[in-house]
């Protein structure tokens, strides 16, 4: 038998290996070992993906992000950056969760903590609250809450699905300031 001959049969057993590991990977849930994933907390020096701002130095919900390619989350200092880099045509990186804070808990001036479901958490767009990029999107865990907040500061109730990119442009306004 000539070398070669003797190597296809390791190579296909390796590959085989290989291919039954990433199987039993994916059944386990991932990297993860199917472990739910948890919001991180919020420290002074947390700082937003985009632009490097103190998420603690501003007012509004804050978001995160965590991407299948790496085992911590995105910060955002504001929701409507959160929306504008999910909803991007552009955006592909799989997304394994995506936490916000549930103002109808927190601290509207420094939110900390109350991470909920993204997905399943209710918005408020077009209040008069600002966050830390001027008009933000509110969000709550509840839809009571998102109405209460409503009708005292304005804007309308969505769920997560209903948010377009549309309602999440980052100009903060500026686009539309005549005062300029």
């Amino acid at each position: 038998m000539t070398p070669d001959r003797q190597r296809i049969p390791v190579r296909t057993t390796l590959l085989a290996a290989l291919a039954a590991g990433l199987i039993a990977a994916c059944s386990q849930g991932g990297s993860d070992g199917g472990k739910k994933l948890a919001a991180v907390e919020l420290n002074p020096g947390t700082t937003c993906s985009l632009d490097g701002m103190l998420l603690a130095d501003y007012p509004g919900p804050k978001a995160q992000i965590f991407y299948g390619d790496r085992p911590e989350p995105d910060f955002f200092c504001d929701t409507v950056e959160m929306f504008s880099i999910y909803l991007k045509p552009e955006q592909v990186r799989p997304v394994k969760a995506i936490f916000v804070q549930d103002m109808g808990k927190a601290d509207w001036n420094q939110p900390r903590d109350s991470w909920i479901d993204a997905k399943t958490a209710w918005y408020v767009i077009g209040s008069s609250r600002t966050g830390s990029m001027g008009p933000t999107i509110a969000s709550f865990a509840q839809q009571a809450d998102a109405r209460t907040f409503a009708e005292t500061y304005g804007g309308k109730v969505l769920a997560f699905d209903a948010v377009t990119p549309d309602m999440a442009v980052l100009d903060g306004g500026v686009l539309h300031d005549s005062k300029m």
